[in-house]
């Protein structure tokens, strides 16, 4: 059997192992293609630029298509005021709000049919989830109490949502 030293010493050099295979030393070089998106960012940044930040999407859902692709450089990002985004973020932090942007993205638009779900509480609890997201933008009044949620903020939503399941 080995010794504490000895085991120490084998367990010393596998951490050493990792951490260079994590600096980059070995990392593999990703296929051709890979970063499609990301390369193409890249190519239309000047060099001195401290980056951006891209998302984009195609997205069919209930016979409606979606394609959107927005981009900000880190500068910008940076200098703006930030001072509006907790409202809009804070509305998206909350199970039945997150449960109603999903049944509304599903196809069940109308406050009839939104009531009928369970766990979303009562008539008064949904309409004031409802004026939550509608106030912060992820919801648009569609008439005749229906709901949707602007073209323009369904790629969008589901990149918040992608990000924050990583």
């Amino acid at each position: 059997m080995a010794s504490v030293e000895e085991r120490l010493a084998a367990l010393e050099a596998q951490v050493a192992g990792l951490v260079e295979r994590l600096d980059g030393a070995d990392r593999p070089t990703p296929p051709e293609g890979v970063f499609w998106a990301l390369d193409g960012l890249k190519q239309r940044l000047p060099a001195d630029n401290a980056g951006a930040v891209l998302y984009t999407g195609t997205v069919r859902l209930g016979g409606q298509h979606y394609d959107w692709q927005y981009g900000r450089g880190v500068e910008d990002l940076l200098a703006d005021d930030w001072a509006d985004l907790p409202a809009v973020l804070s509305a998206l932090a909350h199970p039945v709000r997150l449960r109603l942007l999903r049944e509304i993205l599903g196809g069940r638009q109308g406050t009839a049919e939104l009531a009928g779900i369970e766990d979303l509480g009562t008539t008064g609890q949904l309409h004031h989830h409802l004026r939550q997201l509608t106030a912060a933008g992820w919801l648009r009044s569609a008439g005749r109490g229906r709901y949707a949620i602007p073209a323009e903020r369904v790629v969008p939503l589901l990149a918040i949502l992608t990000a924050a399941g990583r």
